[in-house]
């Protein structure tokens, strides 16, 4: 019968993850001090290495970022409605000749 999964806490991921970027140990000893298979220490490492980025991202040049797309977007619209009217009126102009 195969082995159950075991529900492990974001708390355990974070310190098993933690102990494989510090390299003190190979991942195969904290494998077996921990008790999780070598491939998922990997892959929370590869998440924590990953993710750190996040933790030092400013959100305020975010939140300017996506300003700067909404207003650019806007623009982009009303260009695309005035090039729309001014191909209508000189189409309409286009019979006064």
């Amino acid at each position: 019968m195969a082995k159950r999964r075991k529900p492990r806490s974001a708390a355990f991921k974070a310190k098993v993850a933690l102990a494989a970027v510090q390299e003190r140990r190979t991942i195969a000893e904290l494998a077996k001090q921990f008790e999780v298979h070598p491939s998922q220490i990997q892959a929370w490492k590869k998440g924590l290495v990953d993710g750190a980025v996040e933790l030092f991202r400013d959100p305020r040049r975010d939140r300017e970022a996506a300003e700067r797309q909404a207003r650019e977007a806007e623009l982009y619209e009303q260009i695309g409605r005035l090039q729309m009217e001014l191909e209508w009126a000189k189409k309409k102009s286009a019979g006064f000749d």
